[in-house]
């Protein structure tokens, strides 16, 4: 995994600006990003939404995609990303979502799911999405850190893909 500075310097570098939307990871994606140098030109906001409520009423996750595919889907991640990407300035959403227990019989603990969504040129563009679906071990805390820098980590390699799709912005750093 690449450092929190590697991650930094390539959003300032390509004028990319974060909003979190997360669960599992309850403000850690964006706790983490903060700790960088000028980490207020990168992160805009994020969201931490614990409940499916907020979920639903926050980030407009619908009711049919959580009764399809379960809250920890790539489906939910998704919409988590394009709710709070919707409400923001932000061109680069991370959405995520996950269980570090067995709560849920059917999924297996430590299981994460992610989306990152890119918007880059006209406003009214479509945004590009990934999504990915990993499982990490260790206790609740460790799961929540390794899932946390593993979504940052991502950033570069996406968002690469993502500009060969679109027009990712450049800066004169």
């Amino acid at each position: 995994m690449i450092s929190i500075q590697i991650v930094a310097r390539y959003m300032a570098d390509h004028a990319l600006q974060l909003v979190t939307a997360e669960s599992c990871t309850a403000g850690l994606i964006a706790s983490t990003l903060s700790e960088a140098p000028n980490a207020g030109k990168l992160l805009d906001c994020a969201f931490v939404t614990y409940t499916v409520a907020a979920k639903k009423r926050e980030l407009k996750v619908r009711a049919d995609t959580i009764k399809k595919y379960n809250l920890t889907s790539e489906q939910v991640a998704t919409e988590m990303a394009m709710g709070a990407l919707a409400r923001t300035a932000a061109n680069v959403a991370i959405a995520n979502t996950g269980v570090v227990d067995n709560i849920d019989p059917t999924i297996k603990p430590g299981t994460q799911c992610f989306a990152w969504v890119f918007k880059f040129g006209q406003p009214d563009g479509q945004p590009t999405i990934f999504t990915e679906t990993k499982r990490f071990s260790g206790s609740s805390r460790k799961i929540r850190q390794r899932s946390a820098l593993y979504a940052l980590s991502r950033i570069p390699y996406y968002a690469g893909r993502a500009s060969k799709m679109s027009v990712l912005p450049q800066t004169n750093a």
